[in-house]
């Protein structure tokens, strides 16, 4: 039963964050890959607060399947974001690239950061 718990999570996660990648993209006239850079940090942002509602006992552990592995885990895309700090390398937008990898990996870490403080401090 748990499998389907993730299936429903990451039937919507996928197409949401296609839809978002692509409506935050089209906003941004830049090479920067704002549209990854925005689904990744808000599926950590919930991962956080997910998971810090299932450990402090406020949600039953099947919504941090159906939402932490199933949603968040077809949301964020980590397979994505290698390929797109690639594609900046080989285009000549070193910095660029080096601003993606520092930039996403900090505001992902702050984001579940703050989404675990979060539940901690609403349910802990």
């Amino acid at each position: 039963m748990n499998w389907l718990w993730v299936v429903a999570g990451a039937a919507v996660g996928a197409p949401l964050r296609y839809l978002t990648d692509r409506a935050v993209q089209a906003r941004h006239d830049s090479v920067f890959p704002w549209g990854t850079f925005t689904v990744n940090v808000v599926g950590c942002l919930v991962l956080g607060v997910v998971t810090g509602a299932v450990t402090a006992g406020a949600a039953p552990s099947g919504l941090q399947l159906l939402l932490g592995t199933g949603l968040c885990g077809a949301l964020t895309t980590y397979s994505t974001f290698s390929y797109e700090t690639l594609r900046l390398v080989e285009g000549g937008a070193s910095r660029y690239a080096a601003l993606n990898v520092a930039g996403s990996v900090g505001a992902a870490l702050a984001a579940v950061f703050a989404g675990a403080t979060a539940a901690e401090a609403l349910w802990g």
